[in-house]
């Protein structure tokens, strides 16, 4: 989706357990979307959170998988897949995006998606909410799951 989520009144999210895993690919763009998603935590008053790292995206959906089975109630998935010259780019994005939904909807659990899937290095970084970004995916990945798991 392109563009500024809407505004959502900030909710108390004090009593969720939250996990936010991020790719060590692109470090840079992968901390400013945790930085994202800590606002949103805050702003919902998230008390339990606990942050990881796996090596890249498609190693995401297992650590959301364990981190359920830990007893985590939402997990918000960061990450950035760069296209290149090769076939990769699908295969790691269909799969990331496949495996997420698998593992949420296997554990009846919210996973806020903020794995961002890009052409260049300069639309990661117009979504990945640095002061000049048009976009805040992290942040928008947080609320997207808190909502989810308090409303359903």
């Amino acid at each position: 989706m392109a563009g500024k989520s809407p505004k959502q009144k900030p909710l108390d999210a004090s009593k969720l357990k939250v996990a936010v895993v991020s790719a060590s690919w692109h470090p840079e763009i992968c901390s400013a979307l945790i930085d994202g998603a800590k606002r949103a935590l805050v702003a919902n008053k998230v008390k339990k959170v606990t942050y990881h790292e796996v090596s890249g995206s498609f190693e995401l959906p297992l650590a959301a998988q364990k981190l359920f089975d830990s007893g985590v109630d939402v997990v918000v998935v960061l990450g950035l897949v760069l296209k290149g010259d090769t076939p990769h780019f699908d295969y790691i994005c269909e799969g990331v995006t496949n495996g997420i939904m698998q593992v949420s909807l296997s554990r009846g659990k919210p996973i806020g998606f903020g794995v961002l899937m890009c052409n260049t290095l300069k639309q990661a970084r117009d979504r990945a909410g640095f002061t000049d970004s048009k976009e805040d995916k992290g942040f928008d990945a947080a609320i997207a799951a808190i909502n989810s798991a308090l409303n359903y």
